[in-house]
């Protein structure tokens, strides 16, 4: 008979943290992301690029020394910075917030280009995933709720470098599972929308 685990449950050390990483932690998230937009855009010399490597091998090597695990890392636990300071996701900003509720806005930036000056298919759900899993998990104790489906209606192109209008809703709750739905808008065009269910996890779940 398998015994229970004398393991704390990992969900319980999720925290957020505005300190994680100091005041500085900012401005270094901010620095990656447009280095991130210009390595996408740039058309250079080999040996200009050969040297960029170099740097950039070389800052890697020196933050290497603070590595930590999963639940220590500054990296998505800064709810005051765009996209909880994680570089992969796109700088969004929350400026209302309910229990129920958020709206907010976002810029698809070059890096997010999939093409003829629109953001990539693949990160306007990306988008849509972070926003609604942060709106359902946002007041709920641990374990969280994963992504059990997320369904995506492309309505229009979503412009790069154009400040989008955010919003999402938690629409419907059964139990461990909870509805919330998305939209996203270019002025007054809507460019996508989003329905997801989520699953609370159980207790030792992964």
């Amino acid at each position: 008979m398998t015994q229970p685990s004398s393991e704390p449950d990992p969900w319980q050390r999720r925290r957020v943290d505005p300190d994680a990483g100091g005041p500085e932690f900012g401005r270094l998230i901010a620095a990656f992301r447009r280095l991130q937009d210009v390595v996408v855009q740039i058309d250079g010399p080999g040996d200009a690029v050969g040297r960029a490597a170099d740097d950039v091998e070389k800052l890697a090597a020196s933050l290497g020394k603070w590595q930590v695990d999963e639940w220590e890392r500054c990296a998505g636990r800064r709810p005051d910075l765009p996209g909880r300071g994680h570089p992969l996701l796109l700088p969004h900003t929350i400026d209302e917030r309910t229990d129920t509720s958020v709206r907010g806005r976002v810029v698809f930036t070059p890096y997010y280009l999939g093409g003829n000056r629109a953001a990539h298919g693949g990160t306007v759900p990306l988008l849509f995933d972070e926003v609604l899993g942060m709106l359902v998990n946002a007041t709920a104790p641990p374990p969280p709720a994963r992504t059990a489906y997320l369904t995506v209606n492309y309505r229009a192109v979503t412009p790069i470098d154009v400040e989008l209008r955010l919003e999402a809703t938690i629409d419907r709750q059964e139990g461990r599972k909870t509805w919330a739905t998305g939209r996203l808008h270019d002025g007054d065009r809507l460019v996508a929308d989003a329905e997801g269910l989520f699953v609370k996890l159980r207790p030792g779940m992964p």
